[in-house]
């Protein structure tokens, strides 16, 4: 919804300019200070920003955010300050004059429908390619390597999308090199600002998403025998303490910091957090409205946890909800994610194995003992045996959330489950999840985008690739066959692929979130090329 009083949006500045003055405790530093350079957009035109982010310039509050300045930042707010009390200034003519607006990928592309899916998907790498960039006056984080963006408004690459988006690029011929150039440009941006952003966009710095730079340099090693995983083990550990910063700082009075809790027992689980509690540059106007609509909670908390759901990629869900129907009861920072600490076993598992192959004995030793440390507390606190299923687990009230989602076959995935807890997983994903177009992401139709009726291509994969684990292949099949062919109908009817899919009316576009159902799509073409070409997949 957009605001044009005038009585509104001076109240919504007030706020924000009230949020933005606020101190920040020594907590909420960020333990990594990126060059000077990355500079959020927040930042770079105070007042003017907030103006036209509130202001319904544009539909979508990303863009602006993503729009390159024609001139330096100093004369665009001289220019600024000098007009915007003038009469007959419009804002709009003006973010026009010196703002230009961001390239969509693939807007425009027109699919011939006769053509396979791969064939189809095969096109659409170079469409969604973006060459090495320059140096940006923007707020895009310019990268040494090419590489591959999600589609749509999405004009940057995105972390834990590339993993899926690289599983299609290792099935595609001439495309291999792609998945080198994407690892590098992450191991650069962790040697640059000490972790995996969100997105190379300087907004975005404060936070990561999903771990998966550690998956991305196994499957690297898979398709080029040329490179070793020890060849990518310091990024990886840089990248180990960056989510486990402040670990052994912890005790039963102070159990929190940043990504780490420590549990009851004395073990270590992870949490999403993120550096900056204020309200999100790229939904600024979204996130300005909830906080003046949540008077009962504090602003920097509603954000912090706002961010920290982004961080999951789950941005939204009932998972982070403690009612499912407000997204105000947001509480992410309280909540101890399956899937994260499933991938952060695996981040460990396979620097003991580079360490292993560098020859560093003892560090390897490290990795492994905190691997089957943090298997054992999955199994202990994210394993709800009374629901005989994996669940998030709140560790302010320490109990499960009891939501079931597909983050509960990320253990299977990561080889952390029991055959007898890989039956019950299977066991629900058939009788609840399963539907007519493939795994829903949840059971509960919220209105949020990561909940019912949507599918995500992603957790399609993470659900088949867990099941092939423990042999359960004829749901796999069944996983597979439904969405491939929901895929297969939705591109025979309008030529494209989309970000998610409605999974149970499956001839209804998928709804929810903050902007329109994109097209493209990266993750949606990596996974559904690699299922139409794993032979470990069921014949369809």
């Amino acid at each position: 919804m957009r605001y044009s009083s005038p009585r509104l949006l001076g109240s919504l500045l007030l706020l924000a300019s009230f949020i933005a003055c606020q101190p920040q405790t020594s907590q909420e530093q960020p333990a990594t200070t990126p060059p000077t350079s990355f500079i959020s957009p927040v930042d770079q035109y105070p007042g003017l920003f907030e103006a036209v982010q509130l202001g319904d310039v544009f539909p979508d509050t990303k863009t602006f955010a993503d729009c390159s300045p024609k001139a330096t930042s100093e004369i665009i707010m001289r220019e600024y300050l000098a007009n915007k009390d003038r009469a007959g200034f419009s804002l709009a003519a003006f973010v026009e004059e010196w703002f230009e607006r961001p390239h969509q990928y693939a807007s425009g592309f027109h699919a011939d429908t006769s053509l396979t899916l791969a064939e189809h998907i095969n096109q659409l790498w170079p469409i969604l390619t973006r060459q090495p960039d320059s140096d940006s006056t923007g707020t895009l984080i310019p990268l040494p390597h090419s590489y591959i963006v999600p589609g749509g408004r999405f004009g940057e690459i995105y972390y834990w999308d590339s993993y899926f988006t690289m599983l299609g690029l290792q099935a595609s011929p001439n495309h291999k090199d792609m998945i080198h150039n994407m690892v590098d440009n992450f191991a650069y941006l962790i040697n640059s600002v000490g972790y995996i952003p969100n997105g190379n966009r300087t907004y975005f710095l404060g936070r990561s998403q999903p771990p998966f730079f550690s998956m991305m340099v196994r499957l690297l090693a898979e398709t080029d025998t040329t490179v070793k995983m020890s060849d990518y083990l310091a990024e990886m550990e840089t990248e180990y303490l960056f989510w486990m910063e402040g670990d052994r700082q912890l005790t039963e009075a102070a159990p929190a910091h940043r990504r780490v809790v420590r549990m009851p027992d004395g073990s270590f689980l992870n949490r999403y957090w993120d550096d900056k509690p204020a309200p999100r540059p790229e939904s600024y106007q979204e996130d300005v409205l909830l906080a003046a609509e949540t008077p009962d909670r504090e602003p920097e908390q509603l954000y912090r946890d706002l961010r920290a759901a982004c961080e999951s990629g789950w941005d939204f869900s009932t998972r982070w909800l403690s009612d499912p129907n407000d997204l105000g009861s947001i509480h992410t920072t309280e909540i101890i994610p399956v899937d994260l600490n499933a991938l952060m076993y695996h981040m460990e598992i396979t620097l003991a194995e580079a360490a292993r192959e560098a020859g560093l004995n003892t560090k390897a030793e490290d990795f492994e003992k905190w691997a089957a440390e943090r298997k054992a507390a999955i199994n202990y606190y994210l394993w709800d045996e009374g629901a005989a299923m994996y669940s998030d687990y709140l560790w302010t009230e320490n109990t499960p959330t009891g939501v079931a989602s597909l983050a509960m076959s990320f253990p299977l995935w990561m080889k952390i489950a029991t055959n007898e807890q890989a039956a019950a997983t299977a066991k629900i994903l058939e009788e609840q999840f399963l539907s007519p177009g493939g795994l829903v992401t949840t059971l509960y139709p919220s209105g949020q985008q990561w909940d019912a009726p949507n599918g995500w291509a992603p957790l399609q994969y993470a659900s088949i690739a867990g099941l092939l684990n423990y042999q359960h292949n004829d749901l796999v099949g069944a996983i597979s066959r439904r969405w491939i062919d929901l895929n297969t109908r939705v591109f025979k009817q309008t030529g494209k692929l989309t970000e998610k899919y409605n999974v149970i009316v499956s001839d209804t576009e998928a709804g929810g979130g903050e902007y329109p159902v994109q097209d493209g799509f990266g993750w949606t073409n990596g996974v559904l090329l690699h299922l139409l070409t794993d032979q470990r997949v069921p014949a369809l």
